[in-house]
């Protein structure tokens, strides 16, 4: 069903295509209908060509160990995984995952990369403060070179970082066909911000649950017109609080900022428009749907996941999360 076409009568369903093994998948890439990437602990990758109905799982030797927590794919052969912690590494891959190579290393200590947005050919990848400032890397080769940015991070409050929930939490908006241009990343934490990479001025406290290191936002989407951006978080160690887990962003001359009248239920880890008015949410403790642009949300699964992400040529959506579990949105 085109996505277009949504309304309330469509009932929303979460079909499970795969679960039961032992990897943590926060990595999701949804290159097209049938292409679908994910990664996570234990060094895992997997790839579907055919919708999710079969999955090829992949561990990356050498990399038993790691936790791969975002990946950007390109094709059914070209994709990128981020590493972390110390040293945070990048790899890729340009023959469907038979062989991966290091595209980017750093050792600093402290170093923590949290996501990453491709847009086009250029990836921006977001890390966790190093000497009080947010780490930045670019590429824009679909990550064949990498320039770092330590030295000109932007400055984050005490106790202000990102959460690698889901890879999400930055968003990088064309300044062609957007209202609103730059990249925008959202912070949690002891606090918690919206902040326009490009333009540090374009910074604002966000009305969400902040103060302690569990609290915060963790994902941002940008709304097909660009008017409009969506914020979810919460308090993912107290996953059913419904209290600051999600804001409506308004952008115009200034930000603005709208609260839900009926939230997610739940801590939130990742949010994806479907349309300008149709909006999935996922958690730990289940899977929300918006028909009214995020002001009302009905609660479709008590099932858990980290990710969801709609395929960028197409309409379908996928989620993934805990225990290799990967599932597929449906419309009746």
């Amino acid at each position: 069903m085109p996505l277009t076409s949504i309304s309330a009568q469509n009932t929303a369903s979460i079909n499970i295509l795969s679960q039961g093994n032992k990897t943590s998948i926060r990595g999701l890439s949804v290159v097209s209908d049938k292409i679908i990437w994910v990664s996570g602990s234990n060094g895992m990758v997997g790839k579907s060509t055919d919708g999710g109905i079969n999955i090829q799982w992949m561990q990356v030797p050498g990399f038993e160990k790691r936790d791969f927590r975002d990946i950007e794919a390109y094709s059914d052969k070209v994709a990128i995984i981020m590493a972390i912690a110390e040293p945070a590494m990048i790899l890729k891959t340009k023959d469907g995952g038979n062989n991966w190579y290091t595209v980017f290393t750093d050792s600093t200590k402290g170093m923590f990369l949290d996501a990453m947005h491709a847009y086009g050919k250029t990836i921006q990848v977001v890390g966790d403060p190093i000497n009080g400032k947010a780490f930045f890397a670019l590429s824009n080769n679909e990550g064949e070179g990498w320039h770092a940015h330590l030295k000109d991070g932007i400055p984050l409050q005490e106790g202000e970082a990102f959460f690698a929930s889901s890879g999400s939490n930055l968003q990088i908006v064309s300044s062609e066909n957007q209202f609103k241009s730059g990249t925008w990343m959202v912070t949690g934490g002891k606090a918690s911000r919206i902040i326009n990479v490009r333009d540090q001025r374009d910074s604002y406290a966000l009305p969400l649950l902040q103060g302690k290191e569990s609290t915060g936002a963790n994902s941002i989407d940008i709304s097909p017109s660009g008017k409009f951006a969506f914020i979810v978080g919460g308090d993912f160690a107290r996953d059913t609080i419904r209290e600051g887990n999600a804001v409506k962003v308004v952008f115009g001359k200034s930000i603005s900022f709208t609260k839900p009248i009926t939230p997610p239920h739940g801590y939130r880890s990742s949010v994806v428009y479907l349309n300008e008015n149709t909006l999935i949410s996922c958690g730990t403790s289940g899977v929300d749907i918006s028909r009214d642009g995020g002001m009302n949300w009905d609660n479709i699964s008590k099932l858990g996941f980290h990710v969801v992400q709609k395929a960028k040529k197409g309409n379908a959506v996928f989620l993934a999360g805990g225990g290799g579990r990967i599932a597929r949105l449906l419309f009746e």
